[in-house]
C-alpha cells in the first residue's frame, strides 16, 4: 500500500533528474516545471517502492535495469498525442503538390524510389497516414515508396507495429477510408497489410548523432509537433541533422505551431496552395 503523503522532489535531484533526461531525449523542463516532473514521475517511484527521488534518480543510473527504466520514463514524460489525416491542410499539399514535384525530380534522375521519413511517429497514425495518401494517389502507380518510422518510445512502437486502433485515432478519418484501409474488430480497426507493408518502424532518439549515420537520404521528413519539447540548442540540432539526410530538393514538414524562425536559414519556407513547407536547396 503506498503512502498517501506526497513525495518530495528537492530542487537538486530535479535538476539532475531534468538533466539527464535533457541528455537522453532532449526534452526539456525547465525551472518552472518541477511539479509537473514530480506528478508525472511518482507512481514510478512508488513503483520501485523508493522512498525518495534521490533513490529513483541512482537507479537510473547505476542500476543494471537502468536502460529499461529510462526507456520507460522517457515515454512517460513525452507526449504522443496523434492521429490519422492529422493537419489536413499540410497533407494535401504533401500528396497533391510536393509528390508530383518529387516524382518530376526522380523522373530526370532515373529513380522510382521514394524515402519519407516519420521522426517522432509515436502509434504509427502518421506513417500509415502518408502510405493510405500515397496509395489513394493513382498517378503515383509505377514508384515505389517507402515510410521510415521511429520515435524513442519502445511502448508506442510496438503498438505502431500492431496496427490496431480504436475511435480517438479517427476523430477525422472519413468512413470510406476506415472500410478501405482497416479491418473491422471487435474493439476496434486493424491496418490492411497493404498499408503496413509500406512502413518500417524503428527506435531512433533524434539527439543520437552516431546512430544518424546509419539513416539513409530522405525526400520528405515529416517531424510534426515534436521540436516543440526542445530547448534551442537541441532544436538547431535535430534540424540540422535533418537538413543533412535530406536529398536536394527534399522537403520538411513541421507541425503548425511549429517553424524554422531563429533555428536554421538553411531552408527556404514554400508557399504552395494547400500550405507552408520547408524544402532543402542547396546553392
Amino acid at each position: 500500500m503506498f503512502n498517501d503523503e506526497p513525495i518530495e522532489l528537492s530542487d537538486e535531484i530535479f535538476k539532475l533528474l531534468k538533466d539527464l533526461i535533457y541528455k537522453s531525449s532532449g526534452v526539456w523542463f525547465d525551472e518552472n516545471s518541477k511539479d509537473i516532473l514530480r506528478m508525472r514521475l511518482t507512481n514510478s517511484v512508488q513503483r520501485h517502492q523508493f522512498k525518495s527521488f534521490k533513490d529513483y534518480y541512482y537507479f537510473l543510473r547505476y542500476d543494471r535495469e537502468k536502460d529499461a527504466e529510462l526507456a520507460s520514463l522517457l515515454d512517460i514524460v513525452t507526449n504522443h498525442e496523434t492521429y490519422f489525416f492529422r493537419e489536413m491542410p499540410q497533407l494535401k499539399a504533401f500528396s497533391e503538390e510536393i509528390l508530383p514535384e518529387i516524382i518530376d525530380i526522380k523522373k530526370k534522375e532515373g529513380s522510382k524510389d521514394i524515402k519519407i521519413w516519420s521522426a517522432g511517429c509515436s502509434t504509427g497514425e502518421e506513417a500509415y497516414t502518408i502510405a493510405m495518401l500515397f496509395l489513394e494517389s493513382k498517378m503515383f502507380n509505377n514508384v515505389n515508396i517507402e515510410v521510415f518510422a521511429t520515435d524513442i518510445s519502445h511502448r508506442v512502437l510496438h503498438s505502431a507495429r500492431k496496427g490496431f486502433y480504436q475511435k480517438h485515432s479517427f476523430r477525422t478519418t472519413d468512413s470510406e477510408m476506415i472500410a478501405k484501409y482497416f479491418i473491422q474488430e471487435e474493439n476496434g480497426c486493424k491496418i490492411s497489410d497493404k498499408v503496413k507493408e509500406k512502413v518500417n518502424f524503428g527506435y531512433f532518439n533524434l539527439l543520437d548523432s552516431d546512430k544518424s549515420a546509419f539513416i539513409n537520404r530522405m525526400d520528405v521528413i515529416f517531424c510534426r509537433n515534436v521540436i516543440i519539447y526542445f530547448d534551442m540548442p537541441a532544436k538547431k540540432k535535430v534540424i540540422e541533422m535533418f537538413y543533412e539526410k535530406l536529398s536536394n530538393l527534399g522537403f520538411l514538414l513541421l507541425g503548425h505551431s511549429e517553424s524554422l524562425i531563429n533555428i536554421s536559414t538553411a531552408f527556404t519556407l514554400r508557399h504552395f496552395k494547400n500550405d507552408m513547407v520547408y524544402q532543402k536547396i542547396v546553392k
